[in-house]
């Protein structure tokens, strides 16, 4: 399988990773275990998934060694005071069963604890050997620029909603800038490029599927991707994306599918988006 990497900010993450939010129990385990043996080497999850234990055990019954994998994890809002952050960490690793991370990520950003404090926190994790890089997640322009300026520590990515419907070219900017990677979040739209007559169009030229059409539009990019799947066959599908390129036009004709406002994943306690 190939397998681009980005580089940011010290970090060096495998461009295409495996999304575990929704995945539970024994299909979770198998499809980790798939995926690390198709050659995935980064799994993303988090403390408000209720995977972590079970992305540890597909990580090990791949037999993949631990210093080819990257492994990134969050710290849900709730827990963004600086106790409770350490102990989400560290309740996280016990879950996974390692002794740190790849990243360490803010999940949301929540406005009822100082970020001064949480970013601290965060940093500290970082000090204590917890994880190895930090970063941020769902975080608009101006908290991006907040959290820069907070931080001792490089932070290595932004993970955000990202698919060719929402045009996220501010926070793209502000994260550019200060060498942030970013991280694609629903990359296919929940599967609404599947249904897109001209992404259609542009995966027969390219003999690929709508959803690889999509996908590839973000890594030439040099976004990073981490489209979830409950289905075994899809894995080397969405990672097989390193076999072509789209041409400028397409690229822009995708370009222009962009709008504001159409963002799929808007729950209460989101920020007031850019």
């Amino acid at each position: 399988m190939q397998m681009q990497i980005v580089e940011a900010n010290g970090a060096r993450i495998p461009q295409v990773g495996l999304g575990t939010w929704e995945l539970r129990g024994d299909v979770c385990t198998a499809l980790v275990k798939d995926a690390l043996k198709l050659g995935y080497r980064h799994i993303d999850t988090a403390e408000m998934y209720e995977n972590e234990a079970a992305v540890g055990e597909g990580i090990r019954a791949s037999g993949v060694a631990r210093n080819e994998l990257f492994i990134t994890t969050k710290v849900w809002y709730t827990h963004f005071e600086p106790a409770a952050l350490l102990m989400s960490a560290k309740e996280s690793l016990a879950k996974i069963k390692l002794d740190h991370v790849d990243l360490l990520l803010l999940h949301w950003p929540n406005p009822s604890v100082p970020l001064e404090e949480t970013i601290g926190a965060l940093n500290d994790a970082k000090t204590r050997g917890l994880t190895q890089h930090i970063g941020i997640a769902n975080f608009t322009v101006d908290l991006v620029r907040q959290a820069v300026e907070l931080s001792k520590a490089p932070l290595v990515t932004n993970q955000i909603e990202i698919h060719p419907y929402l045009d996220q070219s501010k926070v793209m900017a502000v994260c550019e800038h200060f060498g942030i990677s970013l991280t694609a979040y629903s990359p296919v739209a929940k599967g609404a490029v599947m249904r897109d007559q001209m992404l259609k169009q542009i995966a027969a030229a390219h003999k690929k599927s709508p959803a690889q059409i999509a996908l590839r539009y973000l890594v030439q990019q040099g976004i990073i991707v981490i489209p979830r799947t409950s289905k075994p066959e899809r894995l080397a599908e969405n990672a097989a994306l390193f076999d072509f390129a789209l041409s400028d036009a397409e690229m822009q004709a995708i370009r222009r599918l962009a709008g504001a406002k159409n963002r799929l994943v808007q729950p209460s306690w989101s920020p007031a988006w850019d």
